[in-house]
């Protein structure tokens, strides 16, 4: 990988260049310059199947007054609306938060239920990140992409051969230099769903969530 391909990317996910120096974990590489469509330092990527854009953003906690078009201008507040964008690609309907957390845990029960699949990637620089998978209902497993040793679920296991990919030992109690990229990474293959910045211009189909409106649907 070229430094400049390097920075690329890595201001794509909002880290210092030097966070990419494991090439390796990226998978696939390919990302375009643009300089104004970074993701910050707290997101949530959510990536699922069997549901459409409007249902995503239902499961999400979104009434349907909520859901709309969402411009450049539109950002989550902490006491505010909580913007979350969807878009279709392939197979999955693709969900990003803005500063937000929604696709997380019990969320994606809700969104991988009847026979679905719901993969997230939850970066927070200032708690810990995450990767989140389920199946049907079923938390299948959570993974801290920074100490991938540290993982739990009905099925903790069930993506180490994505790991192992990788270059990760999935018994190895070692760190992670570029989780958020790993985490990326390993959604990609579960998927074959890479972001690029064109996947986060705007005007895009969303919502903003009014920040009173907390919950997530439960199954």
């Amino acid at each position: 990988m070229s430094r400049n391909h390097r920075d690329t990317i890595a201001a794509l996910l909002g880290l210092p260049p030097t966070a990419l120096h494991l090439g390796k974990l990226l998978h696939p590489p390919e990302y375009e310059r643009d300089e104004n469509s970074g993701l910050g330092e707290i997101y949530t990527i959510a990536f699922v199947r069997g549901l459409d854009e409007h249902e995503v953003l239902r499961r999400l906690g979104a009434a349907d007054e909520d859901i709309r078009l969402i411009e450049d201008g539109d950002y989550s507040y902490p006491e505010g609306p909580q913007v979350i964008t969807v878009r279709r690609i392939g197979d999955w309907t693709v969900a990003i938060e803005d500063c937000g957390r929604r696709a997380h845990w019990d969320a994606l029960g809700a969104l991988s239920h009847d026979g679905g699949e719901a993969v997230a990637v939850q970066r927070h620089n200032y708690a810990q990140h995450h990767l989140t998978y389920a199946v049907d209902g079923r938390l299948i497993t959570d993974i801290n992409p920074a100490f991938p040793i540290d993982r739990h679920g009905a099925d903790p296991d069930r993506l180490n051969r994505h790991l192992r990919e990788l270059g990760i030992d999935p018994a190895a109690d070692d760190s992670i230099d570029n989780p958020v990229p790993a985490a990326l990474a390993i959604a990609g293959r579960i998927t074959d769903v890479t972001i690029t910045p064109q996947h986060l211009r705007r005007p895009v189909l969303g919502a903003a969530v009014p920040g009173s409106r907390g919950d997530v649907r439960r199954w």
